[in-house]
């Protein structure tokens, strides 16, 4: 059953790797519409599928399009964006939507969201969150065969994603994204009470329970990110999963080195994609970085990540 026609992209103020694509100029053409931002790890687990289905079937009928709208004021840079697209591969058509006017003609209220048009421009097909990806394949090849695309391919992808792309071990995942922002912050348990947008001196207690965190040094916390005020400072989280990620950001674009401890310890065999075995790390582009990765058995562990310089933003955790 139809959910409406595509409503296009009018009110995308620009567009990565492709002229800007009008509803007139897809007709013919299964569409893939994919609402995406760059930090956001539910959508950074869909990005193998996306990109699989982009080179298997756009020389048989399918246009993917991802339509970039930031959940964070810094993602709203369209050259913040062009640098993660093309660090991540994206080479499909982007839609930028950093005033959220296609986002809101969608009627969309998720990241990732895929919406699925057909060849006469209605949309048959949708699916918010991860997974989902074999009923999207099979979405993505009834639309072709019924477009007339009959050399489609009828496989399914086969792919297994790594690194940051992996996805979650749900069955030891019992962290849930924890936000370090006054707007959205929860969960904090530092020894004083939190204050809000104003320089604060912070000591973390000793120990923490599971899915708290604290803050250690001088730290500023503002609408959507906990600051760095003053050079020394460092973050804990008492989590339980295979996977720690923290967004985080350098203001000033200038390299801010990072030590991640767990339990105490240098992470060793637990150390993410973004941090070697000692625990070192650097901020360099604004964007999530993933500091542990856990070998089974996975436990409750508490992260300390401490920072050499001041000003670095840390935005949200996240857990796979």
């Amino acid at each position: 059953m139809s959910e409406g026609r595509l409503p296009g992209f009018g009110g995308a103020t620009g567009w990565l790797n492709s002229d800007p694509l009008t509803p007139a100029e897809l007709q013919g053409k299964v569409v893939l519409v994919d609402f995406w931002t760059l930090t956001c790890i539910n959508w950074l687990r869909t990005l193998a599928y996306l990109r699989a289905w982009h080179e298997k079937y756009a020389s048989h009928g399918l246009v993917v399009i991802g339509v970039h709208t930031p959940e964070f004021a810094f993602e709203g840079d369209a050259a913040t964006v062009e640098r993660a697209a093309a660090a991540m591969g994206v080479s499909y058509p982007i839609a930028l939507d950093p005033d959220y006017a296609v986002w809101q003609a969608f009627g969309n209220h998720y990241w990732p969201a895929i919406y699925l048009a057909d060849a006469k421009g209605r949309i048959q097909f949708h699916h918010f969150g991860e997974d989902g990806f074999e009923a999207t394949e099979r979405g993505i090849q009834r639309l072709l065969r019924e477009a007339g695309y009959t050399d489609a391919p009828v496989e399914l992808v086969s792919i297994e994603p790594a690194g940051i792309e992996a996805l979650a071990d749900w069955d030891e995942l019992r962290s849930p994204e924890t936000y370090l922002g006054a707007e959205q912050g929860r969960n904090f348990a530092g020894a004083e009470r939190a204050v809000f947008d104003a320089a604060t001196s912070y000591a973390a207690p000793e120990s923490l329970e599971l899915n708290t965190w604290a803050l250690s040094g001088e730290w500023r916390i503002e609408d959507g990110a906990s600051v760095l005020a003053a050079a020394g400072g460092a973050i804990r989280f008492r989590f339980h999963a295979r996977d720690a990620n923290l967004v985080l950001r350098s203001p000033t674009g200038l390299p801010v080195p990072f030590l991640v401890l767990l339990d105490g310890a240098e992470p060793g065999r637990s150390h993410g994609v973004d941090v070697d075995p000692s625990g070192r790390g650097t901020v360099l582009e604004p964007r999530l970085y993933q500091l542990i990765r856990q070998p089974s058995p996975v436990h409750d562990r508490t992260i300390e990540i401490q920072f050499e310089v001041a000003g670095v933003e840390a935005y949200v955790f996240t857990f796979g």
